[in-house]
């Protein structure tokens, strides 16, 4: 049995950008888990995306040796969070394995709408949070107006608060003492037999699952015969181990200690973020309080390119589902382009990372549909369909009710913007329902939006707007209902499936058109004109056309009287007419390509 006094098990929390990552370079440096010479920024963020963005995408364990002040040595096990509203699923399954927080501010920015949402997780899970003050080194740095912030907004005393600067190493041997003093230790109940918590797992095409887990009660070793508490499936243990931040073979993980386990777990769907490990010969009683199972917000179609890869892009989306629990997949087909897959997501970032990973770990090419979110649609007879894909819509008379998801919106921005961020949440049907004031120079504003009015490019105006200085968390709040209505874009007046969508009757004119216009640039011209149309039901809502080749038949008439050319006209008209009958229009790939890649 190990000494659960000398471990440590704590998570990073933060806005996006406040210093996560830089601290826990620095925490890895000082408890020389790292060899100087190996040392890099971001050690903890191994995905090129994360690198390149500068954001954590995917939470990072790791396990390091620290001799404290008062001379013993202690394991901490240090769980690295994502800071963006999308991952904030990752956060709750990074604390879920903890008993402490440190809660990251920046002393320049403050609290940021992140802050506050991941800190209410961290009181949720009833975590130590220890408040540190980074970036103190920076000349506009207001140590005492951003202490002021925190105790108001978040209610945590400050008179404790750790002053650092992760870039430059002040003031992060103070916050390595704070840890071995403040997190309480792990404690354990062997009368409940071996519990392990499933936080996180991936694929590896040569050893099969590889899972995360947090060991609770008991312990587990090589050649242990597991079971997985919410399948019942039974596996043999082929190695456990820590992350040091590398994988390091262990003989076992005790109760408290944090790594991986590697079964022969073949298949990715065997394996559930959230779930019981526990061991055949020491079975337990009752599964531990997994995480709260979150529902996708907006769906998207993924589609390949080239038709053959289809089950490559299957298998690929299975293997990144086993990585991230919040992401769902099932089968779906398209007239225009194909087969291929309805995909959940928890955000637009979420989905644009997902695609992203698609492109670069598997090496697909892939097109995505305009995306939407998930609609309960009550009908006349009694009955409710719930609908994320507008193509599945049921007849309108049918329809009694659609009602959408809403949420509500925390957004921070400067004083001198509130006019303009003020408008911006009325023209996306937003409403106001108060507003606070953070300091001086910040307000927060409390707004109720519907998701499908965000999920496009709210964030990117929101940033515009305040010059890169508001912020914004979300949380679902329910189902509204609203004048909703399926818009269709017929060419040549044929359903184009891809881009239908569904939209508030206000607002449906201006993105018909917009569709329409854009429509009418890629379509390659033929000999007769086109009609790109937008409809609701039986009514066109708007048109353009996409005009015709057209020959010059009078060309070889050199003279003679008017009706010879009348009489060529004529018949090039009948034959347009013709042909514009029996012609059907084939929208190129690229076109697709172009017009859904703008509409994100």
């Amino acid at each position: 049995m190990p000494d659960l006094s000398r471990i440590r098990n704590f998570s990073i929390i933060a806005h996006i950008d406040h210093g996560k990552s830089t601290l826990a370079d620095r925490i890895l440096e000082m408890t020389h888990a790292i060899d100087k010479r190996n040392l890099q920024e971001q050690m903890l963020d191994d995905m090129d995306l994360e690198r390149e963005r500068g954001i954590t995408i995917k939470a990072h364990p790791v396990s390091m040796l620290y001799k404290a002040d008062d001379g013993e040595t202690y394991q901490f096990n240090l769980i690295d969070t994502p800071g963006h509203v999308d991952f904030a699923y990752e956060v709750t399954r990074s604390l879920a394995s903890c008993e402490g927080a440190i809660l990251v501010v920046d002393a320049a920015q403050g609290v940021e709408a992140q802050t506050v949402a991941n800190v209410m997780l961290a009181m949720e899970q009833e975590l130590a949070i220890i408040p540190v003050l980074n970036k103190i080194d920076l000349p506009n740095a207001n140590v005492p107006a951003i202490c002021k912030q925190v105790e108001d907004l978040l209610a945590i005393p400050m008179e404790d608060a750790l002053l650092v600067s992760a870039k430059t190493g002040q003031g992060i041997e103070a916050v390595l003492e704070a840890i071995v003093k403040r997190v309480p230790p792990p404690t354990t109940d062997t009368s409940k037999g071996t519990r392990a918590l499933v936080f996180d797992s991936y694929y590896d095409a040569y050893r099969g699952v590889v899972s995360y887990v947090r060991v609770f009660d008991g312990e587990l070793s090589a050649q242990s015969k597991i079971r997985l508490m919410s399948t019942g499936k039974d596996f043999e243990v082929k190695e456990v181990g820590v992350f040091t931040p590398d994988m390091k073979k262990m003989p076992t993980l005790r109760a408290g200690e944090t790594g991986y386990i590697i079964a022969n777990i073949k298949e990715s769907s065997d394996m559930k973020i959230g779930d019981t490990v526990t061991r055949k010969d020491d079975l337990a009683t009752e599964m531990l309080p997994g995480f709260k199972e979150v529902h996708p917000m907006v769906f998207s179609g993924l589609y390949p390119v080239d038709g053959s890869d289809y089950e490559k892009l299957k298998h690929s989306l299975e293997k990144l589902s086993l990585n991230d629990a919040a992401f769902t997949f099932q089968a779906e087909s398209s007239v225009a382009l194909g087969f291929g897959f309805r995909c959940g997501f928890l955000g637009l970032l979420h989905m644009e990372i997902i695609q992203e990973r698609l492109r670069r770990e598997y090496e697909l090419d892939i097109i995505s549909t305009y995306p939407g979110v998930v609609y309960e649609v009550f009908l006349t007879n009694g009955d409710k369909k719930v609908i994320d894909n507008p193509i599945n819509l049921p007849d309108p008379t049918t329809i009694d009710r659609i009602e959408e998801p809403f949420l509500r919106a925390t957004i921070l921005c400067p004083n001198d913007d509130i006019g303009e961020m003020m408008n911006l949440i009325r023209d996306r049907r937003g409403e106001i329902s108060h507003t606070d004031t953070v300091d001086g120079n910040r307000l927060m504003l409390t707004c109720h939006l519907p998701l499908n009015e965000i999920v496009v490019d709210f964030y990117d105006k929101l940033k515009s707007i305040s010059h890169g200085y508001a912020s914004m968390d979300y949380e679902y709040e329910g189902y509204r209902e609203n004048d909703l209505v399926k818009m269709d874009i017929l060419v040549h007046g044929e359903p184009v499936d891809a881009f239908a969508c569904i939209v508030h009757r206000e607002k449906a004119v201006g993105i018909g058109r917009n569709i329409c216009k854009k429509l009418v640039d890629e379509i390659p011209r033929m000999q007769f004109a086109i009609a790109v149309q937008a409809a609701l039901g039986r009514n066109i809502i708007a048109r353009e056309t996409v005009p015709a080749f057209r020959k010059d038949v009078t060309s070889r008439c050199y003279g003679g009287d008017i009706s010879r050319k009348r009489k060529l006209l004529e018949n090039q008209k009948a034959g347009k007419k013709k042909m514009k009958m029996v012609g059907k229009v084939n929208i190129p790939q690229e076109a697709f390509m172009k017009i859904l890649k703008s509409s994100d």
